[in-house]
């Protein structure tokens, strides 16, 4: 299943981003072992590299960061972060999805799982 949504992680708001990323990669840890490369952008840079490189001693993960150059100014379209975004435009398609609306952090991660199932399912349809 390339390109989908496998997990979701709501954390709190006082915690960083690469702490969050711990959290949610021991959570998957041995769950989908087929998963061979992570990219993240530059915010998870950092000892978290190592640390997944860590995490599945028998089936290696790698974190390869997409960092942004310094030489170009305005606006860039950065490697593979478009698909990011446009996981993200997916998920926005989505009444529900389009605004904070719930109350749960449960209920969003349902949402979410809900929105990548009828994704999936018209891509297997169409074939």
């Amino acid at each position: 299943m390339q390109n989908s949504v496998f997990e979701t992680f709501y954390g709190f708001i006082n915690i960083q981003d690469r702490d969050g990323a711990k959290l949610l990669l021991d959570r998957i840890r041995d769950s989908f072992r087929r998963i061979q490369l992570i990219w993240a952008d530059g915010g998870y840079a950092g000892k978290l590299v190592q640390w997944v490189s860590a995490l599945r001693p028998g089936s290696p993960l790698k974190l390869e960061i997409v960092k942004r150059s310094d030489k170009v100014k305005g606006f860039y379209v950065l490697p593979r972060r478009w698909v990011v975004e446009r996981t993200f435009g997916w998920l926005g398609r989505h009444r529900r999805l389009s605004k904070d609306y719930e109350y749960l952090t449960e209920t969003s991660e349902s949402m979410i799982r809900i929105a990548m199932i009828k994704l999936m399912a018209r891509r297997l349809a169409i074939k």
